[in-house]
């Protein structure tokens, strides 16, 4: 529980300034600054991403040579400190020094994330094991989405930015003292760090190529955080451009993506019989590719409805099947996300060594970020260069996932001889799930 309320509470922080700061920036800093809202909210994103390819590799040797409960303590002082400044900043309308708090929350999520996925082993069972990360995983989808709508509501309001200033500072006081109830977690190798990054990662590269199954789990996270970031960028032109509603309609969309996501990381826990269950892999992969290309068709039925409004009002889409279709689509793809993704991380901590466990996640999330970074360049070309439409893209993604997973799959023949041996009880424990003992 300790560990759960600390991961939850810092990525909960960490979208709260990030949405506030976008909201600055587009409603009040582009007058100050001189520049459009693009640049910056894009330099936003990148400086917050950036740390993840610059420190992961050292965060992992860190989380592997010391003592895992007392560096989220230290990661945790730190995150005090700089929303501290963090609130200064919003309070001063400081653009750059809003810029830097954002770049230094990116470096101590670096340092956390290896920590947060690599101390589960040593505190659960490995019957928990795949309850424990199916639960943070839906808190820290939940964190996400409650940042964002939190973080923007705030800093629109009379002293908002005052307000957002003093909620990120208590958050991260809660975040931090929580944190010391967090049981010892020694590490298994006592060799201090180096300070190579660059050749670390080449070391932690050839690690995890020399295990077929744990580098084809990291590929396929990776995948997934590039599929997912491709949706959730696009969501905010598609409910505005291609489905004319009101702004407002694509935070609902959203909050469906992220919603079925977490809903999709609890429902993994009764999939698997409580253990790690690689079979459900290929059903979750299978999942997103047909809720993707049933979105294309709900959306061409929409269209063809949609008559001559200017502008769709929350509650006539919700009134319209083909409205409701697609936002049962979103909640769907995300929940076959949820199922995709919870085993690909379990099975990483169980078939990695103890002592390299936290270095195979900061490989994880290196690759992470160089997969979210081509999601955006393969939108760019595909919606700007090639003109496509934006469910057009979608339909291509649906497709790409299904050729991404044949790849695997026939790289890890275990994942669809896993799945074919869960699917029959599988479907009981779907009936039990649903209408209970008989």
């Amino acid at each position: 529980m300790p560990l759960f309320v600390t991961q939850f509470l810092g990525a909960l922080n960490d979208n709260l300034f990030k949405q506030g700061l976008l909201i600055i920036v587009v409603s009040q800093m582009v007058l100050v600054a001189g520049n459009s809202a693009d640049f910056f909210t894009n330099l936003a994103a990148g400086l917050f991403i950036l740390p993840y390819f610059l420190f992961s590799t050292t965060a992992g040797q860190l989380a592997d040579s010391y003592d895992k409960a007392m560096l989220i303590r230290r990661i945790k002082l730190a995150e005090m400190l700089i929303m501290t400044v963090g609130a200064y900043s919003l309070y001063s309308l400081d653009l750059n020094l809003m810029l830097m708090v954002l770049f230094l929350l990116g470096l101590q999520s670096t340092f956390f994330g290896p920590i947060k996925y690599a101390i589960i082993p040593q505190h659960l069972e490995p019957s928990e094991l795949l309850a424990g990360n199916a639960q943070v995983g839906m808190g820290t989808f939940v964190s996400i989405l409650l940042g964002t709508l939190i973080g923007g509501w705030l800093v629109t309001m009379p002293s908002g930015r005052l307000m957002l200033g003093i909620a990120t500072i208590s958050v991260a006081t809660i975040g931090w003292l929580s944190s010391s109830a967090i049981p010892a977690a020694p590490p298994f190798v006592s060799a201090p760090p180096t300070w190579n990054p660059l050749r670390d990662s080449l070391k932690n590269f050839v690690m995890a190529r020399q295990n077929k199954t744990v580098f084809c789990c990291v590929l396929s996270i990776s995948w997934f955080w590039l599929f997912g970031s491709c949706f959730l960028t696009q969501i905010p032109n598609f409910a505005v451009k291609n489905l004319q509603g009101e702004p407002l309609l694509s935070s609902i969309l959203i909050a469906a993506f992220i919603i079925g996501v977490a809903i999709g990381c609890l429902l993994c826990t009764n999939l698997s019989g409580k253990r790690v269950e690689p079979g459900i892999i290929p059903l979750g992969a299978f999942g997103l590719s047909l809720f993707s290309v049933d979105l294309y068709q709900s959306f061409n039925t929409y269209a063809d409805t949609l008559g001559r409004e200017s502008l769709i009002s929350i509650m006539t889409f919700l009134q319209m099947t083909s409205g409701l279709n697609i936002l049962v689509d979103l909640i769907l793809i995300g929940a076959f996300g949820g199922l995709y993704i919870v085993p690909l991380y379990a099975m990483i901590q169980e078939r990695t060594e103890s002592g390299k466990r936290a270095r195979m996640i900061a490989l994880n999330n290196i690759i992470n970020a160089l997969f979210m970074v081509l999601g955006s360049v393969l939108g760019i070309i595909c919606l700007a260069v090639l003109g496509w439409s934006i469910p057009e893209f979608f339909l291509f993604m649906a497709l790409l996932n299904a050729v991404f997973a044949c790849l695997i799959f026939s790289r890890v023949p275990e994942f669809f001889e896993r799945f074919k041996l869960w699917l029959k009880p599988s479907i009981f424990a779907l009936k039990m799930f649903f209408f209970g003992r008989t």
